[in-house]
């Protein structure tokens, strides 16, 4: 009997979603959800990991082997399950604040792997489940909940610094364009290695400074432009200069990309997954050596 193919139904969730009207978040999980069934996954062919803030609250929006992590972590949750099971596509989804701050160096690491991932940033500039902190990622100067005069911090240029890593995938989105976000999403679960996708968002509550409006005047479209996205310099160029127009779509991918675990020479050869070597094991005589 042939199995019917999966639709957004399968996907949704009886939990109401909670967010601000017009956050972001809304296109970000109708995007997702495109995404999968468009690629013919169903609900229990995926893993959809969750860092901590607003976008977390996604965990629940939908249906599907989800896990809702710590603050800062879920990078490092996802490359565990990456490697445990490659059959199985890892989707990490995390905000600003906390990738940029006390996450960033797991960014760092699984970028400097390439493991097997995707990875949606949700870049609002803000910490928005504590109400309008400063990131990493909000511009210099602007007022917010905890600079009430100002932010005095350099803003990290975040495209460049994830470039400086010698990425494999790089796209940049909007949440304002669910047909764009469904195709990026697609390219970057079908890519070979860490694929990382910046969502540009609007926080309606506390970020004045990039409302919809304003994303929506700036942003287009590489593809439409014929851009090479084989071509990393001319990709980084794109991505990092944001003064007049904002590049969006897949930015760079590098074809021949090897992830993580591919290289390690101790795998090769190996038929099996991680998780079909797991076992239980007799401490009994290890123990005794403690008496």
């Amino acid at each position: 009997m042939t199995q019917p193919s999966p639709c957004s139904g399968d996907y949704d969730s009886k939990n109401l979603c909670t967010w601000c009207d017009g956050c972001g978040d809304y296109g970000v999980l109708g995007a997702t959800k495109r995404a999968l069934v468009e690629l013919g996954l169903e609900p229990h062919q995926v893993l959809l990991c969750f860092d901590v803030g607003c976008h977390g609250n996604m965990s629940d929006k939908l249906l599907g082997y989800r896990f809702h992590g710590l603050h800062g972590r879920v990078i490092s949750l996802a490359s565990g399950a990456a490697l445990a099971n490659p059959d199985v596509p890892i989707l990490a989804f995390g905000g600003d604040g906390a990738c940029f701050s006390e996450g960033v160096g797991h960014l760092v690491h699984a970028i400097r792997s390439n493991y097997n991932m995707t990875f949606v940033l949700h870049n609002n500039a803000n910490y928005g489940l504590t109400t309008g902190q400063a990131s990493s990622l909000t511009p210099k100067g602007e007022k917010m909940n905890t600079a009430p005069q100002g932010s005095v911090e350099d803003t990290l240029n975040s495209m460049d610094f994830v470039f400086s890593l010698k990425p494999t995938f790089v796209a940049r989105t909007f949440s304002g364009d669910i047909r764009q976000m469904t195709d990026v999403f697609k390219a970057a679960v079908n890519h070979r290695g860490f694929s990382y996708v910046d969502v540009l968002q609007a926080c309606p509550t506390y970020n004045k400074f990039a409302s919809h409006e304003y994303l929506l005047e700036r942003v287009y479209d590489v593809q439409k432009e014929e851009h090479d996205i084989s071509n990393f310099e001319k990709a980084r160029a794109l991505a990092v200069d944001t003064s007049e127009r904002i590049a969006t779509g897949v930015l760079y991918k590098n074809n021949e990309s090897v992830p993580y675990i591919d290289r390690v020479e101790a795998r090769k050869g190996v038929k099996t997954r991680l998780v079909d070597e797991v076992a239980s094991v007799d401490i009994t005589p290890l123990l005794k050596n403690f008496k």
